[in-house]
This record gives C-alpha cells, sequence and structure tokens, in this order.
C-alpha cells in the first residue's frame, strides 16, 4: 500500500507561481511514476504531468503545459509539481497520483488540494 499526501494550495494572482509537493508513505519502493491530474471546476479529472518514480528523471509533460516542471526529492520520497505563470484556467482541485506499472491505471490518489488562480 501507498500513501500519498499534498501539500496545501492556495490562492494565487494570475502570473504567479505555486509549487505543490507530494509526499509518499508505505510501499514506495514499488512504485514506477507518479503523477499530477487537475480537476477544474464542473470538468472530469484530467492528467496533467508525471514522472519515473526513481532511476533517470523523465517526465511526460504536454508540450502545451511547458510552464508546469517536476521534480523528484528521493531522500524523502517527495515530489514537487512547479506551476509558473499561473492562469485562471489552472483553477481546480490538484491530485497527486502514483501507479505501479507503465501500462496501467493509477493505483494510488491523494486527496487533493485546492489551487484558484484570481484573475
Amino acid at each position: 500500500q501507498v500513501y500519498l499526501a499534498e501539500s496545501a494550495g492556495g490562492l494565487v494572482q494570475a502570473g504567479g507561481s505555486l509549487r505543490l509537493s507530494c509526499a509518499a508513505s508505505g510501499r514506495t519502493s514499488s512504485l514506477y511514476a507518479m503523477g499530477w491530474f487537475l480537476q477544474a471546476p464542473g470538468k472530469e479529472r484530467e492528467y496533467v504531468c508525471g514522472l519515473v518514480w526513481s532511476g533517470a528523471l523523465v517526465v511526460y509533460v504536454d508540450p502545451g503545459l511547458d510552464r508546469f516542471t517536476l521534480s523528484r526529492d528521493n531522500a524523502n520520497d517527495i515530489r514537487y509539481l512547479h506551476m509558473n505563470n499561473l492562469i485562471p484556467e489552472d483553477t481546480g482541485v490538484y491530485y497527486c497520483v502514483a501507479k505501479l506499472r507503465k501500462i496501467r491505471s493509477w493505483d494510488y490518489w491523494g486527496q487533493g488540494t485546492q489551487v484558484t488562480v484570481a484573475s
């Protein structure tokens, strides 16, 4: 079992930056990758970006989201989502997710954290 806990989000002005963290605990050595989903108001959850849990830093980010970057703190099993030049459309609940195998759905979900970008 793996447990994921996101840091608190918050209210940010458009154009600002915010860093979210995802702390993993439990059997983290079994993880293949982690990522982030966004559920915007009135919309379905959508995949935002992700990265391989360990080894070579392989990051999966939609080219249209080059405002977002990811980093790792391997010693503490924390993964970070760095969001820059935020726009109101980035508003929503961000979920940290993790999975055990490359080709499978996400096995673990955090509880989510609210990010609001004010125009």
